[in-house]
């Protein structure tokens, strides 16, 4: 891969990383309960959010280190899709009326598609420990 795409794939890989652990504190923050309460509103178990919750700080984390990109990207992705078609689907793309849209959902879920195909090894954790090397 050319260097002008892993600066672009390490851009990325870094903002949805913070992105995803910084919501991911939050829930901790507001209380895991609270968290699994308003999944419950939506038909959702419980522990849903309890996993949603630790793959969204583990995951980013993972992220902004460069450790398991493309894992915690696909894993990550179906987290964005549960948000889009489960939480914010109905309040349409901007939301209105005091409800999100789906915009940042589907621009997170985009971010996190490119980096599942692509991966990105500039300045990543695998690269040192496991010799990853991008594909040209």
């Amino acid at each position: 891969m050319s260097n002008r795409f892993e600066w672009s794939a390490l851009i990325l890989r870094v903002i949805a990383g913070l992105t995803f652990a910084i919501h991911g504190v939050a829930k901790f923050q507001m209380g895991l309960e609270n968290v699994a309460g308003f999944f419950g509103t939506m038909g959702l178990p419980a522990f849903i959010a309890y996993l949603v919750t630790f793959l969204e700080v583990v995951g980013g984390i993972a992220l902004i280190l460069g450790l398991g990109t493309r894992v915690f990207a696909g894993a990550l992705s179906v987290v964005m899709l549960g948000a889009i078609f489960k939480a914010k689907l109905a309040a349409g793309f901007l939301g209105g009326e005091g409800g999100a849209g789906y915009e940042l959902d589907l621009a997170l879920l985009a971010m996190l598609v490119s980096l599942g195909i692509s991966g990105s090894t500039k300045f990543a954790l695998d690269a040192v420990l496991f010799g990853k090397r991008s594909v040209e």
